[in-house]
């Protein structure tokens, strides 16, 4: 019997819905009961954005709206947990919620599971190149878990994060998060513009940082660098530890 698979929705809105199409895309199911069992509970309005609580300019620790919706999905009998934003496994947020989650369940860390699947199938890579928001570039959690397996982290100079891939994803007229279905040209170009530059310096491979880029790069190599998704990754190891 698989376990159910639990999903906070909502960390992105749409990044929520993109790792479901991805956990049903990657199931080996033929009939509707060969799928997984799974929940999502989305309520956006009720978690603080991961990227201002880490610059200090939102005071309420999203981790504690998250773990509420963890107990919701556990519920409801979810025992695989998976929560689709790169930020929120910060540890300024993710010790948070995990202090604060009922036992019996299993949260998978979407971080740990990236950087364990490059090790594995890309064990050539030594230099990653980033690409997140703000958050993830303040909190250098790809630096911390990419470093056990001796890879050296990327990021694009402060100027052009600040300026170029933060806003590609939360500016209200072209980003993303305003325009996920489809993408804007801008916040795809700007993306793919960046990616570049930082194979240009080195980097083996390109991860995808953030939930909601996916949304716009769908490329498997920029310049020199093959490009990671980090949902699709993330999908693949919820649908394995629920088998």
């Amino acid at each position: 019997m698989s376990k159910m698979i639990g999903i906070v929705g909502g960390v992105g809105t749409f990044a929520g819905i993109d790792i479901l199409r991805k956990i049903y895309q990657l199931t080996d199911a033929r009939i509707d009961q060969d799928h997984l069992p799974l929940a999502l509970v989305s309520v956006p309005h009720k978690v603080a954005d991961r990227a201002l609580y880490l610059e200090g300019k939102v005071k309420e620790n999203p981790g504690i709206a998250i773990a509420e919706i963890i107990t919701t999905l556990a519920s409801a009998g979810a025992e695989i947990i998976g929560i689709p934003c790169n930020a929120a496994h910060s540890p300024a947020i993710f010790n948070e919620i995990k202090r604060r989650i009922p036992g019996g369940i299993r949260l998978l860390h979407l971080i740990e599971e990236v950087s364990s699947y490059i090790a594995s199938d890309f064990p050539k890579i030594r230099k990653a190149g980033i690409l997140g928001t703000n958050a993830t570039y303040l909190s250098k959690v790809y630096t911390d878990v990419l470093s056990l397996h001796d890879i050296e982290t990327i990021y694009p100079e402060e100027r052009v994060q600040k300026s170029v891939v933060h806003p590609a994803i939360y500016h209200v007229e072209y980003g993303i998060k305003a325009y996920a279905d489809p993408v804007r040209d801008k916040a795809r170009q700007d993306l793919l513009e960046v990616a570049l530059s930082l194979s240009r310096q080195g980097a083996d491979a390109i991860i995808l940082g953030c939930s909601e880029i996916p949304l716009a790069i769908h490329e498997t190599m920029i310049g020199q660098s093959v490009v990671i998704d980090s949902t699709s990754i993330f999908a693949r190891a919820l649908i394995s530890k629920s088998l």
